[in-house]
């Protein structure tokens, strides 16, 4: 397979990189860090939201720009290199997907035009504590038209206006999908800190509390593995895009440092640092490229592309983020330089949609399903 972007996707790419580069900067990224009130850039969101960016899958007869799953992994790369503040991954790659997989005509209409235009921010609630999310640790319950249980962490819980979450129902096992509303009663909600404040999170609690079945009955779990399949490929572009800014802070740190009258880019310890990301990241980049074709064309080996693609992709913005400090050596490690505003976004997205034990194991498990099969 040979594929590659068209020019009018690469044109996509040094817009998004332009406005992201103006509008998602550094202090931009620093100011929701350090403001304990602010859970995102508003600003920002609204100005994404303008460009079309919040309905870029939505097709335009419910406000959205109808455009491909390509454009929107190009969209993600540039939201990863800048660290973008905002509920992007939550309300687009999962809330939308899933509606426009199983939401009927009443639903969509309803709920895509203002996802589209960001007046409402959407998000996934599948965790119910520590451990990997699957279909058996879920044990929320639904049921007379209400769920009640606890989701947590739910990244962009505190901001979303409404959540989707799989829940059990009736006295059986099957599990079956739910909108809440989250400004709604009985719902309450508490913001959970973690490593990267700019992409908050929080624990919500459901004590009878209002919820409209999404998809057909006991369909739950097998539409949140085909959303995560399809939002892996897309966090795995923000992995890339957060690993190549890391390459190229790296470098220039090293180009512009001297110590003992050279740029310490010239020693060999520094170099093999810098080959190091570099490899990485053209390996998650291949894979990624491989999981954007099988996110348009619904290949048969979606799930395949999408573990491989996460699983290089975490492994590659990890090692770029911690070495990216390294080649600062002691600088690296203060507030001052931008290195730990990576670190913190590479550890956290590799925690979610499962972490990268889930993605290793789902990998493993389809290889050895297609195998079996006997499929090439």
């Amino acid at each position: 397979m040979n594929f590659d972007f068209s020019e009018e996707q690469f044109l996509l790419r040094d817009q998004a990189k332009k406005f992201l580069g103006d509008r998602s900067s550094p202090d931009v990224v620093r100011a929701v860090l350090e403001d304990d009130d602010k859970s995102y850039d508003e600003t920002l969101w609204r100005e994404m939201a303008e460009l079309g960016w919040t309905g870029t899958t939505i097709p335009e007869e419910y406000g959205g720009a109808g455009m491909s799953g390509e454009d929107l992994c190009v969209i993600a790369e540039e939201l990863g290199r800048s660290l973008a503040p905002t509920p992007f991954s939550s309300s687009v790659y999962l809330a939308t997907e899933a509606l426009l997989m199983a939401g009927n005509e009443d639903q969509k209409q309803e709920y895509l035009p203002a996802l589209a235009a960001g007046e409402k921010i959407g998000c996934l609630a599948v965790s119910e504590g520590v451990g990997v999310a699957n279909a058996a640790s879920v044990k929320m319950r639904a049921g007379d038209g209400t769920v009640d249980g606890t989701k947590v962490p739910v990244a962009d819980g505190d901001i979303a206006d409404f959540a989707i979450v799989p829940a059990r129902t009736g006295s059986g096992d099957d599990l079956s999908l739910f909108i809440v509303d989250l400004n709604g009663s009985g719902v309450s909600r508490k913001a959970v800190e973690t490593v990267d404040p700019t992409r908050s999170h929080a624990e919500i609690s459901f004590e009878n509390a209002a919820a409209e079945p999404l998809g057909a009955p006991g369909d739950g779990w097998s539409i949140v593995q085909r959303v995560f399949d399809r939002a892996a490929i897309l966090m795995a572009f923000e992995q890339v895009g957060g690993a190549q800014a890391c390459l190229e802070m790296a470098t220039d740190y090293a180009k512009n440092r001297f110590a003992f009258g050279r740029a310490i880019g010239s020693f060999q310890a520094i170099k093999h640092k810098l080959a190091d990301i570099y490899i990485a990241t053209e390996l998650a980049r291949a894979n990624a490229y491989y999981g954007a074709w099988a996110l348009t064309t619904d290949a048969p080996d979606l799930s395949i592309a999408a573990a491989a693609a996460r699983v290089a992709a975490s492994e590659a913005y990890n090692l770029a983020a911690r070495e990216n400090i390294q080649t600062h050596g002691g600088m690296g490690f203060t507030w001052e330089f931008d290195c730990h505003l990576y670190y913190r976004r590479a550890k956290l997205l590799s925690l979610a949609l499962g972490g990268e034990r889930r993605w290793k194991d789902r990998l493993i498990s389809q290889l050895e399903a297609r195998n079996s099969t006997g499929e090439e």
